[in-house]
């Protein structure tokens, strides 16, 4: 079959045929059904947890559609001036006439340095339709703003709307951003003016498909994700793809006269590795699919989805595309049959011998270097306050900053506890006895009484939600589920504590799964237990390594407080997936290679081969997490410097220096329980542990380049 597929592939008529075919297929996608709109960015919490069931309790109330915004007034910390209290009333008197609501009476601050304004606005379909509202707000308040009086709109609404706004034409500059990184390091790696268009079209062109389709399963299955880690994925895998099958590429053409016959013979090649990775790095990501954080949830599967895009893309345009352009796209450095092969003495066969050479020291020396590299993850706290959470400065930010100096910081996000008619004079009764209270509001309807609860702690702090924990353990009963109790506690900070605990729940469950589909896929790629074993380890290992980095740079670098909670699980299960990814690369040519020259000098070959190609991959892969860096969301800057990190280490300490090392030491039993074979068929004898490599390849019968070629095909 893949003969077939390459002879197809590799001939003018055919290339031409499956280019028309993506094309077309690249239009109808883009056409019909482009006007998709991006779904939500989700939902913080499962719909099972206590505040989700809450906020749809709240949703019964007749004013389940409106919501405060406060108006903080200050002087930048002087007390206010006679007429600043009389210019706040003016303007609460407009804002009632702008929102349709009663506004509340001015709220000095007990410092005398602030005034505040309670003001109700209607809730939008959608975070657009809100932000319209808070701006009315705004430009209410600008308009009757006295020289020399500060203020800010924020609160819960505010808050929505600029992260709303914060977002606009930031997918656009992500796109753009992740182009010039991914042209500037291809132009770089093949050191060609025309080469690098070849892959940056097709896998551009991938991207846009990938994320239209993806958007359509959003809207139609329910899927919450964010696009822009999914255009990351979809462009930093694919680039990945292309240098590996245009390396191969360029090697056979060192071979074969005829381009077309070294194009199938290198699709022959790489096509598995590419494919074992893709179904990799697909089958993990469908494992958040488990997940009960609605975000992550939709990630996985619209991810996916945009990988397999990607891999066909890789698989069956990139190689039309190369046979319609032939040998003559390398140019300048256009690779000739009979040319030596650099890459069999270059820096990498140098470095691969040396390594092999002293195993057990370059072993030790890698694992003491990730073991430092890992303590970075002491002190690393995990969840961020709503202020921390992104990376633009905010009106609403700003607002909250200035209401904890003069308030309650409580007053910008209260807590909400619903109780049952039976259960209202107890509730109230226990929330009157809770230090940490500062106001409880009660509502009532014909089903429930809603308790508004004030407390003194910032919204998103510790203190806040240990409030929320001590609250559900005095008025809830934690041995009913959660749908059926008559009392139950909500709001923003209950989502933060909701949110975190369902982030811890989903990395028990996911990460063993990771694992566990990584080392499947090695097994069946190798055909051995030891080897994906000990692949698996270390990988883990590289993971903790860069978490623990990244953490540590963005405490130092970035002034990062804590880790938001959703980075660790996608965090290691990009590592460990992209991990294995380049594993395979690398591995999966040192077991052919191991064939004819035995273990050792197999991976020394494969390290010669695969170093160049896996670095570049490493760098754009990097270079393309980077960019997460320009969106609002410290979420996704955390995610990309430590993924972004967490390459470089996995492709320039454990590819190119750990693997070949331990491969050198264990010897031909890494491949337990089957076993290669060398020269003429024979089995390989096992090497003792720790003998040394001679420094020369392993001599192999002459024979024309052609040949040669084929064969190590």
């Amino acid at each position: 079959m893949s003969q077939r597929t390459t002879r197809f592939l590799s001939t003018r008529r055919g290339a031409w045929i499956v280019l028309a075919v993506a094309l077309a297929i690249s239009a109808i996608v883009l056409g019909p059904i482009r006007a998709t709109e991006a779904p939500p960015r989700g939902d913080s919490v499962p719909a099972a947890a206590e505040s989700a069931v809450a906020a749809q309790v709240g949703q019964t109330f007749p004013d389940s559609d409106v919501a405060p915004v406060l108006v903080v007034l200050d002087r930048g910390g002087d007390a206010l001036q006679r007429g600043d209290l009389e210019a706040a009333a003016t303007m609460g008197e407009a804002l009632a006439g702008v929102t349709g609501h009663e506004v509340s009476p001015v709220i000095p601050s007990e410092d005398g340095a602030a005034a505040m304004l309670s003001v109700p606005v209607t809730l939008g379909a959608d975070s657009s339709a809100t932000a319209e509202v808070v701006q009315q707000v705004r430009d209410t308040v600008a308009e009757y703003a006295v020289p020399g009086l500060s203020a800010s709109v924020t609160g819960g609404p505010a808050f929505g709307a600029d992260i709303a706004s914060s977002f606009d034409g930031a997918d656009i500059t992500l796109l753009m951003v992740t182009i010039g990184i991914v042209a500037v390091l291809l132009i770089g790696t093949y050191r060609s003016p025309v080469l690098f268009l070849v892959p940056l079209l097709v896998v551009g062109v991938a991207d846009q498909v990938a994320s239209v389709l993806t958007r359509w399963l959003g809207t139609t299955f329910g899927l919450q994700f964010d696009g822009g880690i999914i255009s990351v994925l979809v462009f930093g895998a694919g680039t990945n793809y292309a240098l590996l099958l245009i390396s191969r590429y360029r090697e056979e053409l060192r071979r074969d006269e005829d381009h077309r016959a070294a194009l199938a013979t290198a699709w022959r090649g790489a096509a598995p590795a590419i494919l074992a990775s893709n179904v990799t790095v697909v089958l993990a990501l469908l494992t958040l699919a488990l997940a009960t954080l609605p975000g992550t949830q939709g990630l996985g599967v619209a991810s996916a989805a945009g990988l397999v895009v990607a891999l066909v893309a890789a698989l069956l345009a990139l190689p039309a595309a190369l046979a319609v352009c032939g040998r003559r796209v390398f140019w300048p450095f256009i690779p000739r049959a009979g040319q030596p092969d650099p890459q069999a003495t270059g820096v990498w066969s140098r470095i691969a011998r040396a390594v092999v050479r002293r195993p057990t020291q370059v072993v030790v020396a890698a694992v003491l270097a990730l073991g430092i590299l890992a303590s970075g993850l002491l002190g690393t706290q995990v969840g961020l306050t709503q202020t921390e959470k992104f990376r633009v400065a905010s009106e609403s930010a700003t607002g909250l900053e200035v209401l904890a100096e003069h308030y309650p910081a409580g007053e910008a996000a209260p807590l909400q506890v619903y109780a049952r008619p039976a259960e209202t004079d107890r509730v109230a009764t226990e929330l009157g006895r809770l230090d940490g209270i500062v106001r409880v509001q009660p509502t009532q309807t014909d089903g429930w009484t809603r308790f508004t609860v004030v407390g003194e702690a910032a919204p998103g702090t510790p203190e806040a939600e240990a409030l929320v924990t001590t609250i559900r353990g005095a008025v809830t009963d934690p041995e009913v589920p959660v749908e059926e109790r008559a009392v139950l506690v909500g709001g923003a900070n209950a989502e933060d504590l909701d949110e975190a605990a369902a982030a811890d729940r989903d990395f028990l469950v996911v990460a063993p799964l990771v694992l566990l589909v990584g080392l499947a896929v090695l097994v069946v790629l190798l055909r051995s237990v030891l080897a994906p074993l000990l692949l698996l380890v270390v990988n883990v290992a590289s993971s903790a390594a860069a978490i623990g980095a990244g953490a540590w740079l963005g405490r130092v670098l970035f002034g990062f407080p804590a880790l938001d909670v959703m980075v660790p699980l996608l965090a290691f299960l990009f590592l460990v997936a992209l991990g294995i990814d380049y594993t395979i690369f690398l591995v999966h040519r040192a077991r052919h290679e191991a064939v004819a020259h035995g273990t050792r000098e197999g991976m020394v070959r494969a390290v010669a081969h695969t170093g160049a190609v896996i670095t570049s991959a490493g760098i754009v892969l990097a270079g393309v997490f980077a960019a997460l860096g320009v969106l609002p969301l410290v979420t996704l800057g955390q995610l990309g410097l430590i993924v972004g990190v967490g390459v470089l280490l996995d492709t320039l300490l454990v590819r190119a220096v750990l693997v070949p090392a331990i491969f050198a030491l264990v010897g031909d039993r890494i491949w337990w329980p089957s076993h290669p074979v060398a020269r003429g068929g024979r089995p390989l004898p096992a090497d003792p542990v720790g003998r040394r490599l001679p420094t020369e390849p392993v001599e192999r019968p002459s024979q024309p380049a052609a040949a040669v070629g084929r064969t190590r095909a």
